[in-house]
């Protein structure tokens, strides 16, 4: 009787279209880990994370933003793997002395234990985490080939014509104007500078241009984001306010200058778009449509641009505070996330509505500062955000927020269209 029931079953038809969903559905958003270091040095706050190429590891780079002179603290480099069952939520899988202040931290794209970082006294750092007892592999130095003041943002950006090990370029910036192109690998142990751009304030609109600033005095680079169809094409936001599309490619040499360079600093500028009021904290560009990308900044506004005109198509302006990161979600075309100086983390959804958040979290310990924030692009469900007071919390998304509805993209479509218009 057995045997027959499970012929029948081998042929029914009664699942037909059934889309079987392996994790367990969640329809809030909720903070699965609180993860702060016990031996961190007091005052040290979150100033960037990055999740590996597997998904599994965050790490954490520790650092201040209040500096008035030259940095004498001692910072961390941390990381946590989030699958462990085991996870010691006040001490990290791994911890590496800095010797001064960790201002930004990335992962290689796809070497799991690969990791550069920049410091406040602007050199630039890769470890390989893979080797506990010795992971500093190399530093740029404070040399004319380096930074001058503290490095904003490290990146990998791919090469196009890049191979094996080369497959992958880093890219600094700084409060100097530098934007720095790297060679680096953890076999070769060393990092070389192979390109170079400045920014400058006559790059600026004249309008933008504040008091008697010299034209080739330098504009510090706050932020970077690199466009997902076209790696030569990239948008940077400056202290002054500027937000400004670049390309790898410009040939437009800087007339003289005093910054000494063993390559030629270029201008890369090719447009100017309308600028925030005050630094801009974050830029990215949207990973579903080439002429989008979002903004933030100390002028409490959130935009999105188009590629296309100088005025922003978007402006939300939520009252949180000053908006210190903002990011596009892997795998929601129309979703967003932003951090604030009043604590929040707010999460958008452009599909449901223009102007309000769809989700509103408590992110920063005593309501402090929320400083960053990261998406995890191997596992959907996670997201990290870093606070003022050294804490990090890892929040697991609901299923509204992590999958993709059919058409999802013409809001996106809708709202570049709205330039030309």
């Amino acid at each position: 009787m057995l045997h027959t029931q499970l012929e029948k079953n081998l042929h029914s038809h009664a699942f037909d279209g059934y889309d079987v969903n392996w994790h367990e559905e969640t329809k809030t958003v909720t903070c699965v880990h609180t993860l702060s270091h016990a031996d961190l040095e007091p005052g040290l706050n979150v100033t960037g994370l990055s999740w590996n190429s597997t998904g599994s590891t965050v790490a954490v780079s520790y650092g201040r933003f209040d500096h008035e002179d030259w940095c004498t603290h001692k910072s961390l480099l941390c990381t946590w793997n989030v699958d462990r069952k085991n996870i010691n939520p006040k001490k990290a899988d791994v911890a590496v002395d800095v010797s001064s202040c960790l201002m930004c931290v990335a992962f290689h794209p796809e070497i799991p234990a690969f990791i550069a970082g920049g410091t406040f006294n602007g050199e630039v750092q890769l470890w390989d985490l893979s080797q506990p007892d010795t992971p500093l592999l190399t530093s740029s130095g404070i040399e004319d080939d380096s930074h001058r003041d503290p490095v904003s943002r490290v990146i990998w950006v791919l090469d196009p014509e890049g191979k094996g090990k080369n497959k992958y370029k880093l890219v600094s910036i700084s409060g100097d104007g530098k934007i720095l192109v790297w060679q680096a690998s953890p076999q070769s142990k060393e990092i070389k500078l192979l390109d170079g751009f400045l920014l400058l304030a006559e790059s600026m609109p004249r309008s933008m241009r504040k008091g008697r600033l010299r034209p080739d005095a330098e504009m510090g680079v706050t932020a970077i984001s690199y466009t997902h169809e076209d790696k030569t094409l990239f948008v940077v936001g400056s202290e002054g306010g500027g937000v400004f599309k670049c390309s790898m490619n410009s040939s437009d040499r800087l007339a003289a200058t005093h910054i000494q360079s063993s390559v030629p600093l270029k201008n890369p500028v090719s447009f100017a778009f309308t600028p925030h009021v005050g630094p801009v904290y974050a830029v990215e560009c949207s990973p579903y449509h080439r002429n989008l990308f979002l903004t933030c900044g100390i002028d409490q506004t959130t935009r999105v641009y188009s590629m296309l005109q100088t005025k922003p198509v978007l402006e939300l302006e939520p009252a949180a505070g000053y908006i210190f990161s903002a990011r596009w979600s892997p795998v929601r075309p129309s979703v967003f996330a932003v951090v604030t100086g009043e604590g929040q983390l707010l999460i958008y959804d452009l599909a449901v509505h223009k102007v309000n958040p769809v989700c509103t979290l408590e992110a920063g310990t005593e309501k402090k500062p929320v400083y960053t924030l990261e998406f995890n692009l191997h596992n959907r469900q996670l997201l990290a955000t870093g606070d003022e007071l050294g804490d990090v919390r890892v929040w697991q998304l609901n299923d509204d927020l992590t999958l993709q509805d059919p058409g999802e993209q013409t809001v996106l479509v809708d709202l570049a269209d709205s330039a030309l218009e």
